[in-house]
């Protein structure tokens, strides 16, 4: 049986965006991430709220994106899968942790303090990013004109005149 691994997470961003290069040139932005859950307390009635970090990590083109266009308090859309690394502390003890490695990315909020360019230069909040695929996209071909339209009939058949009413579901 096949199996997802897909996370989404929308929240705010704890702190700048850190950027680093690995030795091939590719870029990694590490993110952290708040969402907040709201609640009512059963036993008092009073509303709670409970707060959860995520560590984001987002590779290549969509690593230079989101180091250039995300600040601290930013508001992002993020679309990725979970994976678990093994590490040693500075104790010498093995820990595990748990990070999301983003596929996709959706800015959210106002354009003010995004660290981009300008409202009338595009490319600010709202815009929408995606790793690339692993083939190089080609163009798309021209859009083709619209078809004739049918022949009129005495009376067009959709292919289902001869089923039962009776629908299964």
């Amino acid at each position: 049986m096949a199996s997802v691994n897909k996370v989404i997470i929308v929240g705010n961003l704890g702190a700048d965006p850190e950027t680093r290069y690995l030795p091939s040139g590719d870029a990694v932005t590490s993110i952290r991430v708040a969402t907040t859950d709201r609640y009512k307390d059963k036993q008092t009635g009073e509303m709670r709220e409970s707060t959860e970090w995520h560590s984001i990590s987002f590779f290549a083109k969509l690593a230079e994106i989101a180091g250039q266009y995300l600040r601290k308090g930013s508001q992002v859309y993020v679309e990725g899968s979970l994976r678990t690394r093994k590490y040693t502390d500075k104790n010498g003890v093995e820990k595990y942790a748990t990070d999301i490695r983003a596929d996709s990315m959706q800015m959210l909020g106002s354009r003010q303090g995004m660290g981009g360019p300008s409202e009338d230069g595009g490319g600010g909040a709202g815009g929408g990013y995606s790793r690339p695929a692993a083939a190089p996209r080609q163009a798309a071909p021209a859009p083709r004109p619209p078809a004739p339209a049918p022949a009129p009939a005495a009376r067009q058949s959709s292919g289902f005149d001869d089923m039962d009413d009776d629908i299964p579901f």
